[in-house]
């Protein structure tokens, strides 16, 4: 409680902010290239799983290595039931079934990725025996279910993506004839805000992903068109219209809708896509860090996003918009947490005072809980990009 108290305070702290910016010390050069531009040729996926698996192994004393086996494998993640199908729920909120199957994926993922080859061969018995019981295959065909799917499927397609190098043909066209309908399933559209909001972007943030990893331009293209379109539907001070309706949790969805951005931006890298620096259509400048920027500056004055969030739309548990929903700043108790994102961010050279700002919020509610764990980030994102 103190850990949460002193968050809260910290964060609308104008002043705080401002003095852990300008305390906020600067990666040296040699470490400032972004693990996103390790190779010049490209790379398929979330990131460079080749050159992420190199810088891993040869700095194994690293604090990014160490982030990756932080967390330690469980033999008993083999018996975890199969999931045939997720579900809508009652109130508020989506299927939770399937937390644990994403929790085995993320940590067996990130120690693969760190050299781990027990963890690896769990993953892979693991992902093999949910794929021969077609897992997922009767998920309920109505937008909280699929929310529920789409979270499930970033991490997998991750994960098929730092093991699969290891697999044999049969098992990689397993795999393959799993995932594939799987993730196709969640370009489902509904007929409602979810099919523009940050559930959309979740979706598309999956099939770019798959796209980029299995070399399905259709499918990849869909995220470099949905983010130009958050970009022209943001507005001008950077806020988006139907996350910042959401009542106490208007910055709870902003942070969301940045994550999948962020995951966007990193596979179009890979594709020499450079959409960390694309502007709307409008002309009117907005772009990746006039989003980031708005959720900054709404943390520091919730005043900016009262005018917003008091329409109140499907708030979440509380019901007062003056109340805002901090509690994406910590570990969320099940593993996760949602400030993951910023670990990607971290480690591209600062080009404006965004990204600074983004890196001191980082050191400032992150640090101390890395590594940082999210579905909307793929896995492990502090092993994923934390350099040195």
């Amino acid at each position: 409680m103190k850990k949460a108290a002193h968050s809260l305070l910290a964060v609308r702290s104008g002043i705080a902010l401002v003095a852990a910016i300008l305390s906020a010390t600067v990666l040296p050069s040699s470490t400032q290239a972004s693990v996103s531009q390790a190779a010049n040729g490209g790379y398929q996926g979330l990131f460079d799983v080749k050159a992420r698996k190199a810088f891993l192994a040869q700095n194994p004393s690293s604090n990014a290595r160490k982030a990756c086996l932080a967390v330690d494998a469980d033999a008993k993640w083999l018996n975890i039931e199969v999931i045939k199908g997720l579900t809508t729920t009652e109130g508020y909120g989506t299927d939770r079934s399937g937390n644990q199957y994403a929790w085995a994926v993320m940590v067996l993922s990130g120690r693969a990725l760190a050299g781990d080859k027990r963890a690896e061969e769990m993953l892979k018995a693991f992902l093999l025996k949910w794929a021969d019981a077609s897992a997922f295959s009767e998920t309920e065909k109505i937008h909280d279910a699929y929310y529920a799917l789409k979270r499930l499927m970033l991490p997998t397609v991750v994960a098929y993506s730092i093991i699969r190098d290891g697999l044999g043909d049969d098992e990689k066209q397993k795999l393959i004839a799993w995932i594939d309908p799987l993730v196709r399933r969640t370009d489902q559209i509904f007929e409602g805000s979810v099919d523009y909001n940050n559930h959309r972007y979740l979706a598309d943030s999956v099939l770019m992903a798959w796209g980029s990893l299995t070399g399905d331009q259709a499918l990849y293209q869909k995220g470099l068109d949905r983010f130009r379109v958050i970009l022209d539907d943001a507005r001008a001070d950077g806020s988006l219209p139907l996350e910042t309706r959401r009542g106490a949790r208007a910055l709870w969805y902003m942070r969301q809708s940045l994550t999948s951005m962020t995951v966007m931006a990193e596979i179009a890298a890979g594709g020499q896509d450079d959409l960390f620096d694309a502007t709307a259509a409008d002309g009117k400048k907005k772009s990746m860090w006039t989003v980031l920027s708005y959720w900054m500056n709404g943390m520091t004055n919730p005043i900016l996003v009262n005018a917003y969030s008091a329409e109140n739309y499907i708030p979440g548990p509380e019901q007062d918009f003056m109340k805002p929903d901090f509690g994406f700043l910590e570990n969320r108790g099940n593993g996760r947490h949602y400030l993951a994102f910023l670990e990607a961010l971290a480690v591209h050279e600062p080009a404006n005072f965004t990204q600074r700002r983004a890196g001191a919020l980082l050191e400032r509610e992150g640090a101390n809980e890395r590594p940082l764990i999210d579905e909307f980030a793929g896995g492990n994102a502090t092993c994923f990009w934390r350099l040195g």
